[in-house]
């Protein structure tokens, strides 16, 4: 209950940001050589100018349902994965690269269920000018590719996530566990510091899968994109992007994405924490 709370209420502040990183990473360059988006802000600015502020948050309810799924489902994986992987030692002694693997596993497994929800939220937010239905993109989705429509780059949507969640849980664990080591008491104070240590980290190292992930999902079933390239899976995206557009494009979208990384991860610990300490009267072990 408390994940759902935390990852509710983080993805309905940050998903602006997300929108902004969507089209920033999906934008195609323009006749005249430049880009419709320049960066996150003036991209939230246009895409609310253009389309109504509404557009803002285009894809919420998917994205609702895909976070409180996905983020609860990973908490509820990991601290029985993160203690088999350890082998049942005390949680002070668990080293950190097995805090890392325990999140990354966590969430993989998660966001494997959870792969619809991304491709319709991904196919409803890159749609410029025009506001889809749920329902309709779905079904659009399966008319063009059936059930392998909705999973639609899984691979680099795991490889996002085991990488995402591996920094965010097993970072923001270890980076907890350091601080109350120090001398800071286990309360906001430590689980601001720790959360934003996590969502830097995050971002730094998801942000080429992400790109990919975004990319493949919005082709997915025939799905309309600006570009005129269409990729045939991962390999050929991950190949073809740098070829056509330059290697600092697998880090298109990188600051809105560490913008919203940061204050998700924020966001979300800490309402996960103060939601932990109301259910079960402790904050997380």
């Amino acid at each position: 209950a408390a994940a759902a709370i935390g990852a509710a209420v983080a993805e309905m502040s940050t998903l602006p940001i997300d929108i902004a990183k969507v089209r920033l990473q999906m934008q195609p360059r323009l006749p005249d050589g430049t880009y419709r988006y320049t960066g996150f802000l003036q991209a939230m600015v246009k895409v609310a100018g253009d389309e109504g502020v509404g557009a803002l948050w285009r894809g919420l309810q998917p994205a609702l349902v895909r976070q409180v799924s996905y983020t609860g489902l990973s908490f509820v994986l990991y601290e029985p994965v993160r203690n088999t992987i350890s082998g049942g030692r005390p949680k002070d002694e668990i080293p950190f690269y097995q805090r890392v693997l325990a999140g990354g596993t966590a969430g993989g497994v998660s966001i494997l269920a959870m792969n619809p929800t991304d491709v319709v939220k991904t196919q409803m937010q890159t749609a410029r000018g025009e506001s889809l239905a749920m329902g309709n993109v779905a079904r659009n989705v399966w008319a063009h590719g059936g059930i392998a429509g909705f999973w639609r780059g899984w691979q680099p949507n795991v490889a996002r996530c085991f990488i995402g969640n591996a920094a965010e849980i097993g970072c923001y664990d270890e980076a907890k566990t350091r601080l109350k080591a120090s001398g800071v008491p286990d309360g906001p104070l430590a689980h601001f510091g720790a959360s934003g240590i996590a969502g830097v980290i995050s971002a730094i190292f998801s942000t080429p899968v992400d790109v990919v992930k975004t990319r493949l999902m919005a082709q997915a079933g025939g799905g309309k994109t600006e570009l005129k390239v269409q990729y045939t899976g991962v390999v050929d995206c991950f190949l073809r992007m740098p070829q056509l557009e330059g290697v600092a494009s697998l880090y298109k979208g990188f600051w809105p994405l560490a913008a919203r990384k940061i204050v998700w991860t924020i966001a979300y610990f800490l309402t996960y924490e103060q939601a932990s300490k109301l259910v079960r009267g402790s904050y997380s072990d």
